[in-house]
């Protein structure tokens, strides 16, 4: 593509789950599309984050069933596996993929020069609107000695390791944090998670308790509102020593930093178009995706959004389509989260009731039947309920719980009661029972109320009534 005084309907900068999905949702629309990416298309999420952790994890589960038989990890066979994971989905995220949607690729950083205007390595490309989808990256911690460490990386670069670390320290309570901690010493790494608060802060305490006893179960070192202090030499010149602000110290070969990210915005010329970025540089936009500029949308990580692969697809087609079409869609404020550890934390929507109108129902998943028959019972469900018994929000520990949490979800978008879910026939077994039966329980609780009893009461009363009055007439029958 040359310079050219023609107009594109939208630009899209970046090649991730949202630039991807934000193009070709503006390409079905019959709109004139460019997406620019500097490296490769397909993003975080299948080079470095989902599919690579999610594969790891799976190789995780089956080392520990091959160890209880005597048998030692090959992680030579791990990371080919995990190739062969995103070799299977990167077509549908490929250049060609995108072409054959009908958008125009080209390789290269795109920074806007002025309104309606940005340039790719030296090409001036002109744009009715544009679509900012450049995610985030992983920072590194301030820590002295972290710069002279032997080895240490991240969610992104963890995946270049080419031996399973002997010792791995985890800098990091949240969901990375755990998923990847509890992988390694799954497939034979001694792992210590030093987590400045809590692990899995966000999420129910009790689900995250849940995790920490399982984690420990698997060797791993969980230590809990460890500030670290500094790291050191162990003198070799092999391993870091990381000091605990308590006095503790942990050896490692490889350290991972798994403390935050931050938006790629740096040299996009946001300035030079009048888009807003926050104090830690992410692009503000309200619930359309639209920027400050009212030309220029955003989805995915590079925005003040949760930063979840999910979120990133249907933020991107909702600013694609407002784009395009020039509507006014909003994006739901409900939005699903799930930890991949062992148990899964599945949550959505309210997650403690925090008012005196809110109360939960919970099951323990060792009273749900699926649950036992695979002896797995660690976990429950939890939901939250409002005003009328509006299903608000709650929490599913256990396997497959991202799976039981789509219902769920739908339950508090669509502003369900626990009669209602209650009143739906589920299948059995199965582990999605304890959210049916947390919903039962708490619409049978209002049967319990004066009021309630006091209608039962008269109903049944007016029932034996008309019953007793038919008599007769089935006797002469």
């Amino acid at each position: 593509m040359e310079d050219s005084t023609e107009v594109v309907d939208l630009l899209v900068i970046g090649g991730g789950t949202a630039g991807i999905v934000g193009a070709k949702t503006a390409a079905r629309l019959g709109a004139r599309t460019v997406l620019v990416e500097y490296a490769r298309t397909g993003g975080d999420c299948l080079w470095t984050g989902c599919v690579p952790s999610k594969t790891l994890l799976s190789a995780g589960h089956s080392a520990t069933e091959r160890t209880h038989s005597g048998a030692s990890t090959d992680f030579a066979a791990v990371r080919q596996r995990i190739s062969s994971a995103i070799a299977a989905i990167e077509p549908e995220d490929s250049p060609a993929a995108l072409e054959s949607a009908g958008v125009t690729v080209i390789s290269g950083k795109a920074r806007f020069t002025g309104p309606g205007e940005a340039n790719v390595d030296g090409m001036t490309i002109r744009f009715r609107q544009a679509l900012i989808a450049t995610g985030s990256a992983p920072t590194l911690p301030s820590i002295p000695g972290l710069g002279d460490a032997p080895v240490v990386v991240t969610s992104e670069t963890i995946w270049d390791l080419e031996t399973l670390p002997e010792r791995l320290a985890v800098i990091g309570g949240g969901p990375i944090a755990c998923e990847l901690g509890q992988a390694f010493a799954r497939l034979g790494s001694q792992v210590v998670i030093l987590a400045r608060s809590e692990i899995l802060p966000k999420e129910d305490r009790d689900a995250a308790a849940l995790v920490r006893e399982s984690l420990r179960s698997d060797g791993v070192q969980v230590i809990e509102h460890a500030a670290v202090d500094r790291l050191s030499n162990d003198g070799t010149g092999a391993a870091t020593v990381v000091h605990a602000g308590d006095g503790q110290k942990f050896p490692a070969d490889v350290i991972l930093a798994a403390t935050g990210r931050k938006a790629r915005t740096q040299g996009l010329g946001l300035d030079l178009v009048g888009v807003t970025c926050d104090e830690s540089g992410q692009v503000v936009v309200d619930t359309s995706m639209r920027t400050s500029n009212r030309t220029i949308w955003a989805a995915g990580d590079v925005t003040t959004y949760p930063e979840f692969t999910h979120l990133a697809g249907v933020h991107a087609s909702t600013a694609a389509s407002n784009a395009v079409l020039g509507l006014g869609r909003k994006v739901s404020g409900v939005m699903p989260r799930v930890t991949f550890t062992s148990p899964e934390v599945a949550a959505v929507g309210v997650t403690e009731a925090s008012t005196k109108t809110q109360t939960t129902s919970t099951i323990q998943h060792a009273h749900t039947d699926r649950a036992i028959t695979e002896e797995q019972t660690t976990g429950f469900t939890r939901i939250i309920i409002g005003k009328g018994g509006r299903i608000l929000g709650g929490t599913i520990v256990g396997p497959r719980a991202g799976e039981s949490l789509a219902e769920l979800t739908l339950a508090v978008k669509q502003g369900l009661s626990t009669r209602a879910l209650a009143g739906v026939t589920h299948p059995y077994p199965t582990y999605n029972d304890a959210l049916w039966n947390a919903a039962i329980a708490h619409a049978r609780s209002g049967l319990e109320s004066p009021a309630a009893k006091i209608a039962v009461k008269a109903l049944a009363g007016f029932n034996r009534w008309r019953t007793d009055r038919l008599e007769p007439h089935r006797n002469a029958q």
